[in-house]
């Protein structure tokens, strides 16, 4: 009798301390956690409940104090927070699956041979494709129209450069926009040669092809967007910053959060145009857990590789040729102050040394000091070393390493010996500022944000050239670049309390990877592969 009544005990006792320990959801354990807290240390486990941190320690200890409906066995693996793109174009990457894919290309024989093919394949009405870069040819120079005229008389063709600040097409898009030589613009060019059209438009005139073209259907939009977020995913991105959209593509975005589709989370820079700013301007910031419309896209110049970057001096490479500033300096002083007079943030794309004091110097002359209102300097890509004072934690340098590795082979021709200083310039930037925002550009870039934390650490391609680095006294380490992949892009989007670090309370968004990349030789980070990817506690992502 006693030792069954001993037996009883027990068995009580177990069910009482099995019922007394807290449910949770998810446990990693036996991980190489990166926490990226203030002290940056290092774990071993956490707990997740509700979509957020619970607690981070060690297996035994969270074992002995939760019960949890999953357990997962991380092998040793690395594990980090879920990494933030601080600058891209989300919904750009989306529609450009859904038209030529003209990346990589190395001639425009190969450019046109992909249009063929695309055609042959789909017979759409009008053509579109984005990616070819004439940098990457043996004839640097920009393409014309001939070829494409020729084979499409009747179907209009508008191929966008990679940078989308140029873009190729036929006279049959130039007849459908009726672009002419006696067309007016202002900010970018018409290109001709001879006294007739080249079929190149660089910047603004690039918008009346657009205007041309017939309004894409919702579901292509939708199917861009969970295209796009395929992608990402599988790249460890749990944040990604869409650099300049309307309302329309928002409040798909919105609505897809809310059925559930669209799991990753978005910080949309409303595109400058009157409809929008009008819109959100009077309404207010909007924000829910997995969308935040909180701040204004101004495009304040061009690019450098299109010679459409503004700089106070001429292109080294272009006598007379200045690049341009796509909007007045009044209309960006006055768009400025409206912003100012609001509780949205600017965001501010600037390439040339001319563009960027213009940027700062309004932003200075706006922001109050000790207001904190983190308005953004997008790429802060080519500075006059007069002008990096500007910099804080109030104006804050958004950059693209991997911008600095495909630009070197012909940035310096553009810019000559002394100005290539000033630009790419991210530690000095950094040493400034106290903290870089770090992005791709994707898809003028690729996605893989293993590619952007190699290029800001080694400041080299991947076949390791040049030899020691392209300034190399410019890198980041590895601890501030994957900084700036995490809390401090988080907290360029005021949300450095929600996400950005492995820590209680916050989003449990988080990636495994198959390497640690703060560890290993520095040559194999771009060769990283994702195993899982977590958003809000949910695994949205295998490999």
């Amino acid at each position: 009798m006693k030792k069954i009544f001993g037996l009883l005990s027990l068995t009580i006792l177990l069910f009482s301390c099995e019922s007394s320990r807290e449910k949770a959801d998810l446990l990693i354990y036996n991980a190489n956690i990166y926490t990226v807290n203030d002290a940056f240390q290092k774990a071993e486990a956490f707990a997740v409940k509700d979509g957020k941190f619970l607690e981070i320690g060690t297996s035994e200890t969270l074992k002995e104090k939760y019960e949890f409906s999953e357990v997962i066995d991380a092998e040793g693996n690395a594990v980090y927070p879920g990494l933030i793109d601080a600058h891209a174009h989300f919904h750009g990457l989306g529609m450009q699956q859904q038209r030529v894919d003209l990346t990589g290309t190395k001639s425009f024989k190969e450019v046109v041979a992909r249009i063929v093919e695309f055609q042959q394949k789909n017979k759409t009405e009008y053509i579109t494709g984005r990616g070819w870069d004439q940098n990457d040819w043996e004839v640097k120079e920009f393409p014309v129209k001939d070829t494409l005229d020729e084979l499409f008389p009747d179907t209009p063709v508008a191929i966008t450069r990679i940078d989308g600040h140029a873009m190729l097409v036929n006279q049959a898009a130039l007849d459908r926009a009726n672009i002419t030589t006696s067309t007016k613009f202002e900010g970018g060019d018409i290109e001709q040669k001879n006294g007739k059209l080249t079929g190149i438009l660089v910047d603004n005139p690039m918008d009346i092809i657009t205007e041309s073209m017939d309004a894409t259907d919702i579901a292509t939009h939708t199917k861009a967007l969970l295209d796009a977020q395929d992608i990402c995913l599988g790249y460890g991105l749990t944040t990604v910053d869409d650099a300049g959209i309307d309302r329309e593509v928002i409040e798909l975005i919105d609505s897809l959060n809310n059925s559930g589709e669209l799991k990753i989370r978005l910080y949309a820079m409303v595109s400058n145009t009157k409809e929008n700013l009008d819109y959100y301007l009077d309404k207010g910031p909007y924000k829910t857990d997995r969308l935040n419309v909180r701040s204004v896209k101004f495009y304040g110049d061009g690019a450098l590789g299109s010679r459409g970057a503004a700089l106070k001096a001429e292109y080294s490479d272009r006598p007379g040729h200045f690049g341009a500033l796509l909007s007045p300096v009044s209309e960006f002083k006055e768009t400025a102050e409206r912003i100012s007079k609001s509780e949205f943030q600017m965001n501010t794309h600037a390439i040339g040394d001319s563009a960027n004091y213009l940027v700062l110097k309004t932003y200075d002359s706006l922001l109050s000091s000790g207001e904190d209102r983190r308005w953004r300097v997008e790429h802060s890509q080519v500075i006059d070393s007069s002008d990096f004072d500007y910099f804080s934690k109030n104006i804050i340098p958004s950059v693209q390493p991997t911008h600095a590795t495909s630009d070197m082979y012909w940035a310096e021709d553009r810019l000559g010996e002394e100005r290539i200083k000033g630009a790419y310039a991210y530690k000095k930037l950094l040493d400034q500022a106290g903290i870089v925002a770090l992005g791709t550009d994707f898809p003028v870039e690729q996605v893989n944000p293993f590619l952007t934390f190699y290029a800001a650490v080694d400041r080299q391609d991947t076949e390791n050239y040049p030899e020691g680095g392209f300034m190399k006294g410019q890198a980041l380490s590895r601890e501030e670049t994957l900084k700036g992949m995490t809390i401090w892009a988080a907290y360029s989007n005021f949300e450095e309390n929600e996400k950005g670090s492995i820590e209680a309370g916050k989003f449990a968004d988080f990636v495994i990877l198959d390497r640690d990349i703060m560890e290993v030789e520095i040559d194999s980070v771009p060769a990283t592969k994702v195993l899982r990817t977590f958003v809000n506690g949910e695994q949205v992502y295998k490999n």
